[in-house]
């Protein structure tokens, strides 16, 4: 069943609220999507931080039409269950920041695929809610923390992302995490005041320091 905002409102409890992006961020995708274009003859070349132009046919090194992107990635989600696996260290950590804060996954995906979404992420231990939309994630945060007097961060991968969550909520903090990378060092550096994590470990010091500085743990 897909959660709605006000759904996963209501489980929120008087504490911090951390908010994570899940592609790249809970799960590893870029890598899982490298070896399901192999599957198909398929390669993506590291050469910016785009997909369309750097799919191209393994054997002649032609880029697929752009228009033939989305429905790979469509395909990529349905079948999301054979191939995606967990970011180093996100089960433990966010075990360990749930144990204080409520956690909520927001990914950028059709609602369509939440169930199989929910599934995968299940296995993994990594049950908190989850909220599937395509609409701009600033608002979507806003909504969901209203105006609660309490700690808030958002982790995410795009810049766009982070740049809508802060024009939304402007007290939370906004902590860039990519897991792959090779495509990391091609995107542009995130301005302030986004902040970078190299990885999980990072991404914990940082929310626990936002969300627990005045208090011992």
């Amino acid at each position: 069943m897909v959660s709605s905002v006000g759904a996963v409102r209501e489980q929120l409890r008087d504490r911090p609220l951390l908010v994570c992006d899940i592609d790249e961020v809970v799960l590893e995708f870029l890598g899982p999507f490298r070896r399901f274009l192999a599957a198909s003859g398929l390669k993506l070349l590291p050469r910016s931080f785009r997909l369309h132009g750097n799919i191209v046919h393994i054997n002649t090194g032609e880029p697929i039409p752009d228009d033939a992107v989305h429905p790979l990635i469509e395909r990529f989600f349905e079948v999301q269950c054979d191939w995606q696996t967990p970011a180093c260290d996100v089960a433990a950590t966010l075990a360990a920041l749930g144990e204080k804060a409520d956690v909520v996954f927001l990914t950028a995906m059709p609602p369509r695929h939440h169930d199989l979404r929910r599934t995968l992420l299940n296995g993994f231990d990594l049950t908190f809610p989850m909220i599937a939309t395509e609409e701009p994630k600033g608002p979507v945060v806003a909504d969901l923390h209203r105006n609660r007097d309490l700690p808030l961060a958002f982790i995410d991968d795009i810049a766009r992302n982070l740049a809508s969550v802060g024009a939304s909520v402007p007290q939370c903090l906004l902590v860039h995490l990519m897991a792959d990378r090779e495509f990391r060092a091609l995107m542009p550096e995130p301005e302030a005041p986004v902040v970078c994590a190299e990885d999980w470990a990072g991404a914990r010091l940082l929310v626990t320091n936002h969300f627990w500085a005045d208090a011992s743990h």
